[in-house]
């Protein structure tokens, strides 16, 4: 073990007098850099500071200089916090000494995380009411939020401290403070169903604001399912009466698909019917719907206590009456609607009725690609849930059950629903470039829907819109993670693991055979300048290799690190002795060769397209 990692190890575990045995005939010189080196993303200092360990937070500020600020890494809870001084740890774990030597040694009682987070927030989070008030008398700061807008009373209402939220009101935290999505500490409140602080926050002056989704707490409150909450809120003189009704309706449907609860679903429906009919000359009317919808079976609401009673005899007009409701009042762009939509899919799905699940899931996918921006990770799941459920209806394993086969058209239509996603993603004007990593699973839930496709019969006129819409999907030219083009993706074994469940088996000679029918370019490069051919030899694929020769790429091209193909297939004997080098090696190649290999002058003597040929040999 070396000396760095020893005084990490000896800091972490609170052995000062080790610490001192390692530390001393040390020159200071040496001694300040072991203090600011980093073992696992962090210093002697925050690992020290991390576990409480106040003698060895002492030792090393007062006797090794060791810097009271640098951050790094540290984990709670499992999570790995990023940028953490050693004051956020020291006061996240709940170690006050050790706050106060921090704080008296000059740390700054400010100071963040990578994501914003204080001192003073990481207390509030786990409760720490005694090292928040030192912090605050030390002039922390209680309305800094995070990335995301949370302040310090949010994560105290969230988390149901109602002591340190009553400090910071009195305090004067902001009550009203909203975050980045809109929503206030009430909203936490109704989240978390802290009713005790609820009723504080309100006596501090909270009002019942909506966020960015037009969710009021009492709403917040509905869809998580606290009843405590609702029945409070809904009696409180800010809330008008068709807030109430709307909150009882929308906790009806969260009973029938959270709680699972049709009876108690009844009961609260039967509450907004009532307020609904309170007064016969002023009947507060649901409204009409535009156009009933197939994915729902065409089912409309309940609008009086007759059609309600009715419900209790068939469960499953319920459930779609739950699903009308939560579209009107929470409305397409909440994120709850689509996924207890594809929720109600997946049940059916489960009792082998797949065409009610494929409807159902159709239509949550349109609803995310109208309203959530391009590459969403909720539609990135839609996708892929498709994917897994045409994989499983193709199987043997599911002959026999209800609706098992898979049409040509319900895979076509979701490969072209995932193309468009694709195209969304390259065409939108924002500052950044689409995220790699969300593009790159994008493109392998593709990939795999193509290589579903290809399992299922078609005619000539479908082979061929087929077959355009890879064209259309290839002309897009996207890239995945380390510049990956569809056909490298195509013949990376990687491209197996998309999801929990597996789907299709990659490298694919299938995928990759039609991707190069559609017009893949055989010769494009990663970031490392590596052909798919490369890739094809790494992961040890002759036919594959075999197939992108025979549409031209070169097989003695080099990457970024001067190998070949055939460099790659070293450790492969069974590879390399089916593809023989000789057999693809042209008199044009091996002259390209000899001008790299002896760095001859050739740019302006020779063609244009001969000097391109040049350099994949290079």
């Amino acid at each position: 073990m070396d000396l760095k990692t020893a005084v990490f190890n000896a800091a972490r575990d609170g052995k000062l007098r080790l610490l001192q045995k390692l530390l001393e005939n040390k020159d200071g010189h040496e001694v300040t850099k072991l203090m600011g080196d980093k073992t696992n993303g962090a210093t002697p200092l925050l690992m020290a500071s991390r576990y409480g360990h106040l003698d060895l937070v002492e030792y090393l500020l007062e006797c090794c200089s060791a810097p009271v600020e640098v951050g790094g890494s540290v984990n709670f809870d499992g999570e790995t916090i990023e940028g953490a001084p050693p004051l956020w740890a020291a006061s996240a774990a709940g170690h006050l000494k050790v706050v106060q030597s921090l704080l008296g040694h000059g740390a700054s009682v400010n100071s963040t995380t990578l994501t914003n987070s204080t001192p003073l927030r990481a207390a509030c989070f786990d409760g720490h009411l005694d090292i928040v008030k030192y912090l605050v008398e030390h002039k922390a700061d209680l309305e800094v939020a995070n990335r995301h807008g949370h302040t310090c009373l949010m994560i105290s209402c969230y988390k149901g401290h109602k002591e340190i939220a009553q400090y910071l009101l009195e305090r004067g935290a902001d009550v009203n403070r909203k975050s980045v999505k809109g929503n206030t500490a009430l909203h936490d409140c109704a989240e978390s169903g802290s009713l005790e602080i609820m009723r504080m926050l309100l006596q501090f002056g909270a009002s019942m604001e909506q966020d960015g989704y037009g969710m009021t707490p009492l709403l917040s409150a509905s869809v998580t399912g606290h009843t405590n909450i609702v029945d409070d809120l809904t009696m409180h003189q800010q809330t008008s009466p068709t807030e109430r009704i709307d909150a009882l309706e929308l906790l009806g449907a969260t009973f029938v698909d959270k709680k699972r609860d049709l009876l108690g679903a009844l009961k609260y429906w039967k509450r907004a019917m009532d307020l609904r009919h309170l007064d016969s000359h002023c009947i507060v009317c649901k409204p009409e719907p535009k156009q009933l919808i197939m994915a729902y079976d065409y089912a409309r609401e309940v609008t009086n206590g007759e059609e309600l009673d009715g419900l209790i005899s068939d469960p499953d007009e319920m459930r779609m009456q739950a699903l009308l409701i939560r579209e009107r009042i929470l409305g397409p762009q909440h994120p709850d609607t689509s996924y207890y939509i594809r929720y109600r899919g997946a049940v059916y799905a489960d009792s082998g009725n797949f065409e009610r699940c494929i409807n159902l899931w159709k239509y949550a996918l349109d609803m995310q690609q109208s309203n959530l921006d391009p590459l969403s990770p909720m539609t990135a799941s839609s996708l892929l849930s498709f994917a897994e459920l045409f994989s499983f209806m193709l199987q043997d394993r599911a002959k026999g059950l209800l609706g098992t086969s898979v049409s040509f058209e319900d895979l076509m239509g979701i490969l072209s629903k995932s193309v468009l996603e694709i195209e969304r993603a390259v065409k939108q004007n924002g500052p950044m470039p689409p995220d790699p990593a969300q593009l790159s699973k994008a493109l392998s839930i593709i990939l795999h829907l193509i290589c579903l496709l290809e399992k299922v019969p078609c005619t000539a006129e479908q082979d061929h819109f087929k077959k355009e819409t890879i064209y259309k999907f290839l002309k897009l030219q996207p890239c995945g993670k380390n510049g990956y083009s569809p056909l490298h993706l195509a013949v990376d074994r990687n491209t197996t693991c998309v999801g929990r469940y597996p789907v299709c088996k990659f490298p694919s000679l299938t995928v990759a055979s039609i991707l190069l029918e559609c017009g893949a370019d055989v010769d494009c490069r990663d970031e490392d300048d590596n052909s798919p051919l490369h890739i094809a030899a790494s992961n040890g694929h002759p036919d594959i290799m075999n197939l992108l020769i025979s549409c031209g790429t070169h097989f003695d091209s080099t990457n970024a690190f001067q190998q070949t193909a055939c460099d790659l297939l070293d450790e492969k004997e069974l590879s390399r002795n089916i593809i023989q080098p000789i057999n693809h090696t042209t008199l044009q190649c091996l002259a390209a060769r000899a001008i790299v290999k002896h760095s001859l002058s050739y740019r302006g003597n020779i063609p244009e397209k001969l000097e391109a040929f040049v350099l994949l040999h290079r």
